[in-house]
């Protein structure tokens, strides 16, 4: 599987790739795995919402996070996902599944890509003041002095929202 995802990072590195030469490049990568290979139709998913063709995304990562996923690309396919749905209009349901990611592991490697993800789709359904709550506290630990500041006003925001 290594030399297989190191030749699927290549493809992903290549600037030069149009993104119909990036799906047709994935997709004969993928045909090298069996049909029901859930890291193939990942990879395949993510060629497809990086080029704009989100219908077909939507159904793939469907059917790769319902094979099972390790836990990095789980994340990330439900991150992809979610943004993918709310680009269709599936607002409430990105959301969901983006409370749920944001809630389910705080200091993940992908926390801070899901609280941005999160805070999108709450803009998505009217609710700014809590998605600017949701990316304040992601970005206050980055913060190189008024973390503890930056952290109080994002609750404060948070409180006044409900």
């Amino acid at each position: 599987m290594d030399d297989w995802q190191n030749r699927v990072d290549a493809v992903w590195a290549d600037e030069t790739l149009e993104p119909t030469a990036v799906i047709a490049r994935i997709d004969e990568l993928a045909a090298e795995r069996p049909d029901d290979d859930a890291v193939a139709l990942f990879e395949r998913a993510g060629a497809r919402d990086s080029a704009g063709v989100e219908n077909e995304a939507e159904v793939l990562y469907r059917r790769a996070l319902a094979l099972g996923l390790d836990d990095e690309r789980r994340t990330r396919a439900t991150i992809q996902l979610a943004s993918t749905i709310r680009n269709l209009g599936k607002t409430e349901e990105a959301l969901a599944l983006l409370r749920a990611e944001y809630g389910r592991e705080p200091r993940g490697p992908l926390h801070d890509a899901a609280a941005a993800f999160y805070a999108l789709a709450l803009v998505s359904t009217g609710a700014p003041e809590q998605a600017a709550s949701i990316a304040l506290r992601a970005l206050a630990p980055h913060l190189p002095r008024y973390t503890r500041s930056v952290t109080g006003y994002a609750q404060e925001i948070a409180d006044e929202s409900r």
